[in-house]
């Protein structure tokens, strides 16, 4: 566990490493490429480490080459594994990675921790199998492990249901230019965390596929089409800026991030507005963006393309006047925690009333005191409430090693802000 302690932030310049989500769909599109990529400021954590492994399992070589990671593309021919593949608590890679295994060959099974056998993943089977039957449950309970026949993807047209999660959505993408008759596919419901589509379509144009989309309603691509090997970079993680950011807010100081901007796909870029929004005030530069804290108000608004930023802008809501209302966030109820019922838990621990409704988190701002918080093995929950005891004595995170899975320098980038 680790104590907090409270501190006025003059001034703060920050950097923080390599997008997560771009990370993970860069390392599969770099796997599935037609040669040698080399992969700038991609993040070293848990979770992309177990993407990372996941495909040297499927046959891609991958090493560390000072600074870059380098990526010898298979051209989307995978390899067979006798053993499980092991993907922790990593929802992005347990989601992605079920469709990256129907283009290898044999049986595959894959797993992860005790959480992730509770995180649904049956929209996509439900998606995959309108293609053929060779995915499914292994428990038949609509949650990991998974079990895919690899190379019997041809495939064709389909729709999902995306409300739960937009990494469905992104899954498909990724395998539709190895499917010999590409994939048509019509989103019924949703999606979710809209950005996070953008994203995945912005990696495949950037490694030369062309994707035909309408809206997020309707998405084609054409098989027979190929990942283009090169050099790629990494874009700093959005996610991870708010929480500086929101330090900024909380302690009325100025911190600016390097290297993240406006021009992002990241929607969480887009937290800046609403710390804005709440009366701190906002100056994007050429080299980053700033925040500079200001009197905060309580607001209502819809987080639905911000799920991973909701613990933040909770702890931001504890310290502002008024009743924030974060609206259209069901989809938190499976992340690594059900993320909306920890938050308030651990909120009414610092003397926060907050409640959640079937898809709101509700936080009536006060005047936090010091408690012992309880991450539940979330590192967006440890960082979040980190940023509280900037401003409040006696906040203790027990822990504090979850947040090893997106951010492993984080105390350490905290520390020195």
């Amino acid at each position: 566990m680790i104590e907090i302690i409270p501190r006025k932030i003059v001034r703060g310049d920050v950097t923080v490493p390599g997008s997560k989500s771009y990370t993970h769909r860069i390392l599969i599109a770099a796997a599935l490429s037609d040669g040698i990529c080399r992969i700038e400021n991609a993040l070293q954590s848990e979770d992309t480490l177990l993407t990372q492994n996941a495909l040297v399992q499927l046959g891609t070589v991958i090493r560390q080459d000072r600074e870059r990671i380098v990526v010898h593309g298979t051209s989307g021919r995978l390899r067979p594994s006798d053993q499980p593949v092991y993907l922790g608590n990593s929802g992005t890679s347990m989601r992605l990675l079920t469709a990256v295994a129907t283009l290898g060959r044999g049986r595959y099974i894959l797993t992860g921790t005790e959480r992730m056998q509770q995180r649904p993943i049956q929209d996509l089977i439900d998606g995959l199998r309108q293609l053929g039957d060779f995915v499914r449950t292994t428990r038949d309970n609509g949650c990991p492990p998974v079990e895919i026949e690899g190379g019997r993807l041809t495939g064709g047209i389909l729709s999902m249901d995306c409300s739960r999660s937009s990494q469905y959505l992104s899954a498909l993408l990724l395998i539709a230019p190895y499917a010999p008759e590409g994939m048509d596919i019509t989103v019924t419901r949703g999606p979710v965390s809209r950005p996070y589509v953008d994203m995945t379509v912005e990696v495949m144009q950037r490694f030369g596929v062309r994707v035909v989309r309408e809206d997020y309603r309707h998405f084609r691509i054409a098989g027979g089409q190929q990942f283009r090997a090169g050099d790629y970079q990494v874009e700093p993680d959005g996610s991870q800026a708010g929480y500086f950011w929101a330090a900024a807010a909380v302690t009325g100081s100025e911190v600016k991030v390097r290297g993240v901007t406006k021009r992002s796909h990241q929607g969480d870029v887009r937290f800046v507005d609403i710390l804005e929004a709440m009366g701190c005030r906002v100056f994007p530069e050429s080299d980053g963006i700033k925040v500079v804290g200001g009197d905060l108000c309580a607001l209502e608004v819809d987080m639905a393309d911000m799920p991973d930023l909701v613990p933040t802008l909770a702890v931001v809501a504890a310290f502002a006047r008024g009743t924030t209302v974060i609206k259209n966030v069901a989809h938190l109820k499976d992340k690594e925690s059900d993320r909306l019922s920890a938050v308030a838990g651990e909120l009414s621990k610092i003397g926060i009333e907050a409640r959640c409704t079937d898809s709101d988190l509700v936080i009536k701002g006060g005047a936090p005191h010091g408690g012992r918080i309880d991450p539940h093995a979330d590192h967006r929950l440890a960082m979040s409430f980190a940023v509280a005891g900037l401003k409040v004595p006696g906040i203790i995170i027990q822990d504090e090693k979850c947040v090893e899975k997106s951010f492993p320098e984080f105390w350490k980038v905290f520390n020195n802000m």
